[in-house]
């Protein structure tokens, strides 16, 4: 069964009639039309699509960019495809994984994504690493400083407080409380 998705961002002058036209002279049986935008993933009738997917059914779009807008993201609702044992369409750039060439251009768009993440990976260190050298720790702030959780060690082990009314005063966890008594016992 082929089954078409139609998608416009949301925008008064777009409308989804030409690729719903097209679709239907591809001979969709059914066509799931969504106004979202292409880099969110919370479109629920391309979920509803993705979960009506068995196997043999081929999932067909007007063009690549009406699915996602992300090639990450696109290779995930292309793995959901598969996974369902269906295949995909694009009608404008002509690729079609039930064959041979399809199946090769989805695995080199793989690749790509697969090169264009271990570039973020590589970037997002070393800018880590530029960030440790000029003294600035990455992440969030620690919300209790030294000097405060030495009082509160102090507090709780005295037993002037006990864990549960340090955690209201200070506005943490009991298990934060716990925790740096645990940490002054065993010295860290």
């Amino acid at each position: 069964m082929l089954l078409g998705y139609a998608r416009v961002s949301k925008s008064d002058d777009q409308d989804t009639a030409p690729q719903i036209r097209a679709l239907k002279d591809a001979e969709c049986v059914k066509v799931f039309e969504e106004t979202a935008s292409g880099g969110r993933w919370d479109r629920p009738e391309l979920h509803r699509l993705l979960d009506q997917l068995r196997p043999g059914d081929t999932l067909v779009v007007w063009k690549l960019d009406r699915l996602s807008r992300s090639l990450k993201d696109l290779l995930a609702i292309l793995e959901r495809v598969d996974a369902a044992g269906a295949k995909f369409r694009s009608l404008t750039e002509a690729i079609d994984t039930s064959g041979p060439a399809g199946r090769m251009l989805m695995q080199m768009l793989g690749s790509f994504a697969e090169f264009e993440r271990a570039m973020i990976r590589e970037r997002t260190r070393a800018g880590l690493r530029e960030a440790r050298a000029k003294g600035r720790v990455p992440g969030r702030k620690p919300k209790i400083t030294a000097e405060q959780q030495k009082e509160i060690v102090e507090a709780v082990a005295s037993g002037r407080k006990t864990a549960a009314e340090i955690a209201r005063l200070f506005k943490i966890h009991r298990a934060t409380v716990s925790r740096f008594v645990s940490q002054a016992r065993a010295g860290v």
